[in-house]
């Protein structure tokens, strides 16, 4: 309280020229019209001004929900042109097939996350989200984006999980075909440029055309088929000559990604562990 007086009485005369002032600001635009209508012009003005700039900001921060609403969008529509052309290329009338197509769609979801790290120019880039086994996520999961294929979960924990993008030259093979032809083979990396990678073990018998699109093949248990992958630019001759090497236009921009969706099928676990359990056999009887 002392110190409240104190200063009221060292400040006094700041305090009462600031009081007079007010008040006569409030005399002066009340009743002058001039002043007024002056001051109701600059006033509105002003928060014209503030509520823009607030709006701004708040649109600027809700690019991240939308970017990501479009991007879900995206595969969505994806995926149900690659089931289309589908049905459309075995020109059938039989309703059972779509009947397959539409379960077919329905075993998988897909979990949104945010890439949090990122590298693009080492030959074993990993890539991190924020989400995690809490969120549903599982080592060799599938992950996409909506522009196409991203890699496979490698290490998850709570809230967090390491990808094996397809941008790793050390372990990163994916299956892929050529859309509407059949042909497939794997996807590598060499390292280098971020936008190319190479579709390894096309047969010679192949027919197809630069500019045609890759995409997953399906014959994995990670990715369901018709994830886009990119265009065929450049054909080369494997190294032994028995087949084609594709040169490959990736679809996704390693170097601007935020969105991401890790594919969660409900199957997998038990396909997973079949195949383990093939394997097991197999080597218990050749032993």
């Amino acid at each position: 309280m002392r110190n409240l007086i104190a200063f009221l009485a060292k400040y006094y005369h700041w305090l009462l020229f600031l009081l007079l002032e007010v008040a006569s600001a409030v005399l002066l635009f009340r009743f002058n019209n001039y002043q007024g209508s002056a001051w109701f012009t600059s006033a509105n003005y002003l928060a014209g001004k503030v509520y823009e700039q607030e709006a701004a900001v708040t649109q600027f921060f809700s690019l991240t929900t939308v970017n990501e609403e479009l991007s879900l969008r995206n595969i969505y529509l994806e995926r149900q042109l690659s089931q289309l052309r589908r049905l459309y290329a075995e020109a059938t009338k039989d309703s059972s097939t779509e009947r397959k197509e539409q379960q077919m769609l329905q075993q998988y979801k897909v979990i949104p996350a945010k890439v949090v790290s990122n590298t693009i120019n080492r030959p074993d880039n990993l890539i991190t989200i924020d989400k995690g086994l809490k969120d549903g996520v599982e080592k060799d999961m599938g992950v996409i984006c909506g522009n196409g294929v991203v890699g496979v979960v490698y290490l998850t924990s709570d809230h967090y999980a390491v990808l094996i993008p397809v941008l790793n030259a050390m372990a990163s093979r994916i299956s892929c075909a050529i859309r509407n032809r059949g042909y497939f083979g794997y996807l590598h990396w060499d390292g280098g440029d971020p936008s190319i990678a190479y579709l390894e073990d096309i047969p010679r018998h192949a027919k197809f055309k630069r500019g045609e699109w890759v995409e997953t093949s399906g014959y994995s248990s990670i990715f369901p088929p018709g994830v886009l992958v990119g265009k065929i630019g450049t054909v080369y001759n494997s190294r032994d000559g028995l087949s084609y090497r594709l040169k490959i236009h990736l679809s996704t921009d390693f170097s601007n990604l935020r969105d991401v969706f890790v594919i969660s099928d409900y199957t997998f676990k038990e396909r997973v562990e079949l195949q383990s359990a093939a394997i097991d056999s197999m080597k218990v009887k050749s032993n």
